[in-house]
């Protein structure tokens, strides 16, 4: 098992920002433990005016597998009907509708 790190960038609807702030102050019980499950640790969610940067640790074998695990879990899929119309569409990439993911260019420990 190795540890990969991401980093993602959004841009939320300015109406919605409180209310996603509410979400994540109080998420859906069992979203944690599907994150959690999908081996994604030390998730931390910053937020500067309407812009939103995730950090988090991927700490199994097979990342799309367990992103489709994610992916087809059905209270995820619930707490997703109110958190994506949260977001404005912020694309900078072609395969990311919502979120872009951001090239790691220094760590340090």
């Amino acid at each position: 098992m190795s540890k990969i790190v991401f980093g993602q960038l959004g841009r939320l609807k300015s109406d919605k920002i409180e209310e996603y702030e509410a979400l994540h102050a109080n998420p859906f019980p069992g979203v944690t433990e599907m994150i959690h499950a999908c081996n994604l640790r030390n998730y931390s969610i910053f937020r500067h005016e309407d812009l939103v940067f995730a950090y988090f640790e991927y700490v199994g074998d097979d990342y799309d597998a367990d992103m489709a695990k994610m992916e087809a879990d059905p209270v995820t899929q619930h707490w997703w009907t109110f958190t994506k119309p949260c977001f404005e569409k912020f694309s900078i990439r072609p395969d990311s509708e919502f979120y872009a993911d951001l090239k790691q260019i220094f760590h340090f420990e």
